[in-house]
């Protein structure tokens, strides 16, 4: 089984390595010289480099990363949707999730789930593509994922994703008991989680439909709660 390390840089964003006993693959590099530090005290070998989407903020550590070693990048054009990255033999499994971007990628091995900017901890990423509909259907396959699923995020949002969260539902008291446990230095959710929290998860449920019809939007399909959702500022 593979695990992750996260490495969190600037602001907000956050790096990972998803390693096994003697290999690694790192995504978003923007924390070059604490991956190649945590690498050398564990002695891995890093083979491959990957981004979750094109931005400059998830891609600024890669030319250091690659200049270090012998690694080889992924780039998306290499990512096909359902692909694998075998690490140690494990694999890593690729799906692409546009919506945030027409280029956004998640990776999923095990439990565990690097999604990028399409999926936060509490919210979702901004549709810079406009293709709502795309964005829709990555959510909704995400969603699919078990319970148990630990999502590490391309960004550190919580704070504003559950103030948000709690503006929507006000008498969610799973918000208020997500943000009591929420620890900066390790900063991650599970799909259990986010079906409790998320509203952009959650727009079947009761309480949101019902935040959608006071407004007097659209929410009699799926489709329409979802867009009608997205509208809300």
């Amino acid at each position: 089984m593979l695990n992750v390390k996260q490495f969190r840089y600037g602001a907000d964003n956050f790096a990972y390595v998803i390693y096994g006993k003697t290999q690694s693959l790192a995504v978003d590099a923007g924390a070059p010289e604490e991956i190649r530090a945590f690498l050398k005290r564990s002695n891995l070998q890093l083979a491959v480099v990957a981004n979750t989407h094109d931005h400059f903020d998830h891609t600024s550590g890669n030319d250091r990363i690659l200049r270090a070693g012998k690694a080889r990048f992924l780039g998306f054009a290499d990512l096909s949707d359902n692909g694998q990255i075998k690490i140690d033999g494990e694999n890593i499994f690729v799906y692409r999730t546009p919506g945030h971007s027409t280029d956004s990628v998640c990776f999923h091995t095990g439990k565990f789930l690097i999604s990028g900017d399409t999926l936060f901890n509490g919210t979702i990423g901004n549709c810079f593509t406009g293709d709502l509909k795309s964005f829709y259907l990555s959510i909704r396959r995400l969603m699919a994922l078990p319970d148990e699923t630990v999502v590490y995020a391309g960004h550190d949002y919580v704070g504003a994703s559950l103030a948000f969260a709690a503006y929507l539902e006000p008498g969610n008291e799973d918000i208020g008991n997500f943000r009591k446990a929420y620890d900066p230095g390790h900063v991650f959710s599970t799909m259990a989680d986010e079906r409790r929290i998320n509203p952009y998860l959650r727009f079947n449920e009761k309480t949101i439909i019902g935040v959608l019809k006071k407004r007097g939007l659209p929410a009699a399909t799926e489709w329409e709660r979802w867009h009608s959702l997205m509208s809300i500022e």
